[in-house]
């Protein structure tokens, strides 16, 4: 894989407030105008796809122009993966069992494309998450060709908007992604290889006891699986484990509060698309307050597309959560080996 490198930019670095600032207004500029067009259409209920979309925008946070697009194709190559196959096992009504073998395999190949290539946020946690979200919902729901459709010009406008000089204002650096590399700076084939058993064997765990188990909206526990391996170290995946479990309980209060007043569609796809904000601006600040406004945005989301009873929705999110996350701190704790990287958001 080569390396693009970008010339340092000769405007004086800004202060990272504003840096941050600005990579959360372009991501939310991504779901923005589509939102609000689904929203104008009377299509509220098609928003999960044009979310999934604007995650584009999440990657390439602080590269410069030429390496942000590099990275941003490359995971809207792998967004969109995760979309088309959650499309056909919506369509065909996998069962669970069928999900979670889907699930695995791709969690698998997902990271090692995804150290491959060196994107950041690391690892294939956002494909993994669009292929259970998506794959979960009733078949019929829209048609196949129109939920890529959302997906891929939500996913073309956030690589333009991260591209635009009006917003981007500079080039913010090299940004290089932290991932297992040799002393020559190219991945490590070993150690991708065991990251990907990683996320293989963490998922594998959750989705059989949450087979066994019975629980609902079992794609939640096999996207919590994903969360702690995303660090390159032990104590840094069971903190992220932990604020995973603490941003997500606050995150489901603050749902509570806007699904039981039974607000319109039309309200909840407005909160959808401004939540995007603060979730982007806390992601690399603080995770556990970033899942708090994160949670919210992918409940209210999935109900908008597969409407249910809110208190079984939230139920099934903190036992989903519960059951991941404890699967994913248990192999990355137990398999943990030095990567000599530091860690990762």
């Amino acid at each position: 894989m080569s390396d693009i490198r970008c010339a340092p930019s000769p405007i004086p670095e800004t202060p990272a407030d504003t840096n941050e600032h600005l990579h959360a207004s372009r991501v939310a500029i991504g779901l923005v105008v589509p939102g609000l067009a689904l929203v104008i259409a009377g299509r509220p209920d098609l928003i999960v796809y044009a979310v999934f979309g604007s995650f584009t925008g999440m990657y390439g946070r602080s590269e410069c122009h030429r390496e942000r697009l590099r990275h941003q194709l490359q995971a809207s190559g792998v967004l969109l993966t995760g979309v088309a196959i959650g499309v056909l096992l919506s369509g065909i009504q996998a069962r669970p069992w069928m999900l979670v073998v889907t699930e695995v395999g791709f969690a698998a190949v997902g990271s090692v494309v995804t150290d491959r290539c060196g994107l950041r946020p690391a690892g294939p946690f956002f494909g993994i998450f669009a292929l259970g979200a998506i794959a979960v919902g009733p078949a019929g729901h829209v048609a196949p060709w129109a939920a890529l459709a959302i997906y891929a010009g939500t996913a073309l406008l956030s690589i333009v908007v991260g591209q635009s000089r009006s917003i981007r204002g500079r080039a913010l650096g090299r940004g290089t992604a932290a991932r297992p590399v040799r002393a020559d700076g190219q991945p490590d084939t070993s150690e991708v290889l065991i990251q990907a058993a990683r996320y293989a064997l963490a998922l594998s765990i959750a989705g059989v006891i949450g087979l066994l188990l019975g629980i609902g909206h079992l794609n939640w526990a096999l996207a919590g699986a994903a969360v702690p391996l995303a660090a390159t170290d032990a104590r840094s995946r069971v903190y992220r484990g932990i604020h995973r479990v603490l941003g997500t309980l606050a995150g489901l209060a603050a749902t509570a509060a806007l699904l039981l007043p039974d607000l319109s569609a039309t309200v909840l796809a407005v909160f959808v698309i401004a939540l995007l904000f603060p979730t982007e601006l806390f992601m690399t600040r603080n995770y556990g307050l970033a899942i708090g406004f994160f949670t919210p945005l992918i409940m209210l989301m999935t109900e908008l597309a597969y409407p249910t009873e809110p208190m079984t929705l939230i139920r099934d999110r903190v036992i989903g959560t519960l059951l991941g996350v404890a699967a994913g701190v248990a192999v990355a704790v137990t398999t943990h080996r030095s990567r000599g990287a530091p860690a990762v958001d």
